[in-house]
């Protein structure tokens, strides 16, 4: 992982240069760029390990890079970084090929935590849930860890990476009560506990893909979340 290059895609000189400092005291290579058009091409040229991306960029959008690297089928991960606290930029982000999100202001230790765990699921397709890969059924919803598959009945359902890896935590123990530390642990692999919202949205987007089934991601209030039928 050490050595691995990060692009940040950032207009504002003094979080991007925070943030190659914290990044290169962790062994990484960084290398930004200042609008989302350089972006691309930096991309294109750099070939990174990962991209920094902020959503509010002049020239061209983070929202706009992201889906043109996913229209052209570039799977590089994408870790979208968005000044206001609104839900919809954080779903758009992921429902246009981002892998996770970050509020800012943000602390750097944040992002590099992020960046390892992105990073490390990404190489290894390592699996934190302790399911080793079995076929995991609850009511009429069925999930494949071998072949990264979901069933709604007969029904294959997309998930994204991280939807699914979230998905596959709660069904390995329906019913329990997970609090959302506890599933960025399992789910994301983080070490640093910032900011917990990016499960809350993951959520919302697995509830509307699972609409059809019987079976449930229920809130806990005050707590986290669990799976129920």
């Amino acid at each position: 992982m050490k050595g691995e290059l990060i692009l940040i895609i950032e207009d504002e000189a003094n979080i991007a240069q925070l943030d190659r400092l914290y990044l290169e005291r962790e062994g990484f290579a960084v290398e930004s760029a200042a609008d989302g058009k350089a972006g691309l091409q930096a991309i294109e040229r750099l070939r990174p390990a990962l991209v920094v991306l902020d959503i509010m960029l002049p020239v061209m959008n983070g929202l706009a890079v992201c889906q043109a690297l996913r229209a052209a089928r570039n799977p590089v991960p994408v870790i979208m970084a968005t000044a206001r606290d609104e839900d919809i930029d954080k779903i758009l982000g992921l429902e246009l090929g981002a892998d996770d999100y970050l509020t800012k202001p943000y602390n750097p230790r944040e992002l590099v935590a992020r960046v390892k765990a992105v990073l490390r699921r990404t190489a290894s397709g390592e699996d934190k849930t302790g399911t080793s890969g079995e076929l995991l059924r609850c009511g009429d919803l069925t999930l494949d860890a071998e072949r990264r598959e979901v069933h709604v009945g007969a029904n294959l359902v997309p998930l994204r990476t991280q939807e699914f890896a979230v998905l596959e935590v709660l069904m390995s123990h329906p019913g329990v009560v997970f609090d959302r530390e506890r599933l960025l642990k399992l789910a994301w692999g983080y070490d640093f506990y910032g900011q917990t919202r990016t499960v809350d949205v993951h959520v919302a987007q697995l509830r509307k893909k699972l609409y059809a089934s019987q079976v449930k991601i229920e809130t806990v209030p005050g707590i986290g979340y669990k799976l129920v039928v």
